[in-house]
């Protein structure tokens, strides 16, 4: 491998219970389960032989936090000579599971930052999709975090739950500012097929009312200190996340567990959703080699997803052509319009915030260019 990736996500599936709306790969919490899939997956991490620095490091679900205290401290073991030196190594939780033991733990290897899924700040809602927590819950948990030491902790939100009104969301917004958190995360619900919402008949939101929200989740979270650095995510200075740059940024990364996916070298994979297969050594289902053509598609639409943009530089390095002078009517269509950003001295392309909520108009043009 000519650059060797610098990330690793690696995807533990079990969740206690699984929440209405939930279309990751996942799974109901079983021990043996667990045992037998964490054997599979140390296999399949050993099978890339990473005796490199790594730089970020994640760990997803599901709910890895779900694992028995014994389990857990496995995990954690099993990763920690890859940890050493990274920058970022993130575990995702959920309040009920986050104990002092598991905080204790993810602190002894070396795990730096938190994200903690929560979704609604309101018990009935919460209730409703199935969630196994209350706010207080999170409180505690967050609360419990810092005392351990955790000063980089993300909150995640959706946005267009159902009876989840414009002032109903703005109190989530309220009370997660409370926490004093460093980063937090705001996604719109997509129901998807095979899940309790999609069988319900629950919709999701349209397009005005989740505009509306991302508005306004723009505007509290921008007049607290926080940034609008993602489509989706908005994090105080100096605490966006490392890892998911990876992914904005086009470049490689390691998938390890069930439904992850990789990126090395041309390739882009994603492993198999069937336990039994995972669990018998048949980790990859999909590939796709990335030809030219397709992998400035990648860049562009990952790249414009952030305010870092795109480097006019990097580009020419990696394509041959100049940006500004390839794209030159419609980029003077969304300068124009206030969509996009062109900086000459960074030599940088960025979207604003009503570019990220328009960016799948702009990606259609350029792609038709």
């Amino acid at each position: 491998m000519k650059n060797k990736p610098k990330a690793l996500y690696i995807h533990i599936p079990f969740c206690h219970s699984i929440c209405d709306y939930c279309d990751f790969t996942k799974l109901q919490y079983f021990s043996f389960m667990a045992e037998k899939y964490l054997d599979s997956l140390f296999k399949e991490i050993d099978s890339f032989n990473i005796n490199h620095p790594l730089d970020t490091i994640y760990i997803g679900g599901g709910t890895p936090t779900a694992l028995e205290d014994d389990l857990f401290e496995n995990l954690l073991k099993k990763i920690y000579p890859l940890a050493k030196g990274v920058k970022e190594y993130t575990v995702e939780c959920n309040p009920e599971s986050l104990s002092e033991v598991k905080l204790q733990l993810m602190k002894k290897y070396g795990v730096n930052r938190l994200s903690i899924g929560v979704e609604s700040t309101d018990d009935k809602i919460l209730k409703a999709i199935n969630r196994q927590h209350t706010f207080n819950d999170v409180i505690k948990a967050v609360e419990a975090a810092k005392k351990v030491g955790f000063d980089n902790i993300n909150i995640d939100l959706i946005i267009g739950l159902p009876h989840v009104s414009k002032s109903l969301f703005e109190k989530d917004l309220e009370n997660i500012l409370k926490l004093d958190v460093q980063h937090i995360s705001c996604y719109s619900l997509t129901v998807h097929e095979h899940t309790r919402f999609f069988l319900n008949n629950i919709s999701e939101p349209d397009d005005d009312f989740a505009r509306d929200l991302y508005d306004l989740t723009e505007k509290i979270l921008s007049s607290n200190g926080f940034i609008h650095y993602e489509i989706s995510n908005w994090a105080k200075t100096g605490y966006e996340s490392k890892h998911n740059y990876t992914y904005w940024k086009n470049e490689q990364y390691y998938g390890v567990g069930l439904g992850a996916s990789g990126f090395l070298d041309h390739l882009r994979y994603t492993n198999t959703r069937n336990l039994d297969k995972y669990n018998s050594g048949e980790y990859v289902d999909e590939k796709e080699y990335v030809d030219w053509q397709n992998d400035e598609h990648y860049f562009l639409m990952l790249n414009l997803r952030t305010v870092e943009g795109i480097d006019l530089r990097e580009y020419e390095r990696l394509y041959g052509q100049n940006f500004l002078n390839k794209y030159k009517s419609l980029l003077n269509k969304y300068f124009s319009c206030g969509w996009l950003i062109y900086e000459e001295e960074r030599q940088k392309i960025y979207p604003s915030h009503d570019g990220m909520m328009t960016l799948d108009t702009i990606l259609v043009d350029l792609f038709a260019e």
